[in-house]
């Protein structure tokens, strides 16, 4: 019997000590994974402080999607470059456009999306005080998440716009369509994917005049912005890319000396191309 309890004790030691090296394992991997992906990090910042510096020395107003690649660090990092209204202005757009990105994006019915549009336009422009009733004053969409404070918005809805959208363009009441993703072209089109791939196509061959027909002109500027949104591609491990977004605002704040102030920032790893 005491031969049988040593043996039942090796053995639950035995299981303990490989479920132990196999958590010690993991803890090793995920370390190393966030040690690569903090360096990836860093230098994807270095990477999109040198193209903002270009873009301000050579006065350079961004009014479409740029490539760029930089070397740092001994690495050749792709930095995307685009201007911010390529996304649709919660704080500007009009209620068509909004009841648009709700149906459309949102999968609301066009009745549905019609009402949610108004109650958010509402939400933020204010309703003005009848004789004897109270208003409501004029107020900021901050973050896309402040979507969520509209009555009637649920957060599945939410997820689907929050990529779509911005809470920091001001004064931008229509979208530049040669900065927009995929999402908000099918917006302006109506839904017309075939539509919106064959823009793509011109856009991603860098045709000098795409063909905007089909895209709703009522929504569309193709002015620049001062607003841009870099994201920057970094080889992090053999076989993941980081991805390194920031939000700048140019010319303003001139936070720790240099020329542009960070709105957002948000890092992600993704599968390495090819």
């Amino acid at each position: 019997m005491a031969l049988v309890a040593v043996l039942w004790i090796v053995a639950a030691l035995s299981v303990m000590a490989t479920g132990l090296t196999a958590t010690v394992k993991d803890q090793i991997q995920a370390v190393s994974a966030e040690r690569q992906g903090v360096e990836a990090e860093a230098i994807g910042d270095a990477a999109i402080d040198l193209v903002l510096q270009q873009l301000l020395v050579g006065n350079t107003t961004v009014s479409s999607i740029t490539i760029s690649n930089v070397s740092y660090a001994g690495q050749e990092v792709r930095v995307e470059v685009a201007p911010l209204n390529g996304l649709i202005s919660l704080n500007d757009a009009p209620e068509p456009l909004m009841a648009a990105l709700l149906q459309v994006a949102g999968g609301l019915s066009q009745g549905e999306a019609q009402a949610l549009a108004h109650a958010a336009v509402e939400w933020r422009d204010g309703i003005p005080a009848a004789a004897g009733g109270a208003g409501s004053q004029p107020r900021m969409f901050e973050t896309a998440q402040d979507l969520l404070l509209v009555p009637g918005f649920t957060y599945l809805l939410y997820e689907r716009l929050a990529p779509l959208v911005s809470a920091d363009l001001r004064g931008a009441s229509r979208v530049n369509p040669l900065a927009a993703p995929p999402g908000v072209l099918r917006v302006l089109a109506g839904g017309n994917t075939g539509r919106v791939d064959q823009f793509l196509s011109q856009r991603g061959g860098g045709s000098a005049a795409p063909d905007f027909s089909g895209l709703a002109p009522a929504f569309m500027d193709l002015s620049g912005s001062n607003m841009l949104r870099l994201r920057a591609f970094v080889g992090s491990g053999a076989d993941k890319t980081t991805i390194l977004t920031r939000d700048v605002a140019l010319d303003q704040g001139h936070a720790y000396g240099v020329p542009w102030r960070d709105l957002r920032r948000w890092r992600q790893t993704a599968e390495a191309e090819g």
